[in-house]
């Protein structure tokens, strides 16, 4: 890359940082209560369910398999002498085992539900959403993205920045760099909560928010949090609306795994 191509991606980088970065000030000025009004008028869609996690890929995953189960045992009833008895018995057991595993270990079965997830013809475009909003948002905000995955079960955009790391193991977030990280935080519900009428993804979001809120100082209140979460998706969702080519761009980028270099030259690209 030329100096000057390397010149004029700096100056869009820091024309893009400035914009956000101020806008955020101006707003957490003015973050005294954000309604659901405002997240629906934004074009939020379903926003008084955004915290309420989904249970469509649960679901589905058990209903298959119970549906399944069930119509592999009636076929097996019809198996002659002992086998029709003892076949069903095995294959009605597949669903109990199920049931098992998840109040054992759900781990192993939100791990199952997650592969299974992966054959809903929504989930691909799904995820590279969401985790292009956490992307997008966190580059221009102006924190050091190390890398993304969109694998199956590993979905993550990874952030580097030692001061930021620093404040939040010592619990001492003040509410500046609180703001900016719930922004972050919610942005890939908030890419979701704009395109689809149930957002899916939500879960580990509200959990990593939930976390800064546990390590800031000083400690906010229920109606202070609520009122944080919904803040933090309008301005989210406000930024990816705005710069809608921008992140559609970044989408494609990382659905075909570019590298966070690559991602960053799609932004600016698109812009």
């Amino acid at each position: 890359m030329s100096r000057a191509v390397r010149s004029v991606s700096i100056k869009k980088s820091m024309k893009f940082w400035e914009t956000a970065t101020e806008t955020l000030a101006i707003l957490q000025t003015f973050c005294i209560h954000t309604s659901l009004r405002e997240l629906t008028s934004l074009g939020i869609k379903n926003a008084e369910n955004l915290a309420i996690p989904s249970v469509r890929n649960d679901a589905a995953f058990l209903f298959t398999v119970v549906g399944t189960t069930g119509f592999l045992g009636v076929l097996a009833g019809q198996l002659p002498g002992d086998w029709g008895f003892f076949v069903p018995y095995l294959i009605g057991s597949i669903s109990l085992i199920v049931l098992a595993v998840g109040s054992i270990s759900p781990g192993l079965l939100q791990a199952a539900i997650q592969g299974f997830s992966s054959f809903f013809p929504d989930y691909q475009e799904r995820v590279a959403r969401h985790e292009a909003g956490h992307f997008l948002i966190a580059y221009l905000l102006g924190l050091p993205i190390l890398g993304y995955s969109l694998d199956i079960g590993k979905e993550n955009v990874n952030l580097i920045d030692e001061r930021l790391e620093k404040l939040i193991y010592s619990g001492q977030l003040d509410a500046k760099e609180l703001d900016r990280l719930a922004v972050v935080a919610m942005a890939g519900l908030a890419a979701e909560g704009l395109q689809y009428d149930k957002v899916i993804g939500q879960s580990a979001d509200l959990f990593t928010l939930q976390r800064f809120i546990n390590r800031s100082k000083p400690q906010l209140s229920k109606d202070q949090q609520q009122n944080l979460t919904r803040w933090a998706v309008l301005f989210a969702g406000s930024l990816i609306k705005n710069n809608k080519a921008i992140h559609e761009a970044l989408m494609e980028a990382m659905t075909k795994k570019a590298s966070v270099v690559e991602c960053v030259e799609a932004i600016e690209n698109a812009a």
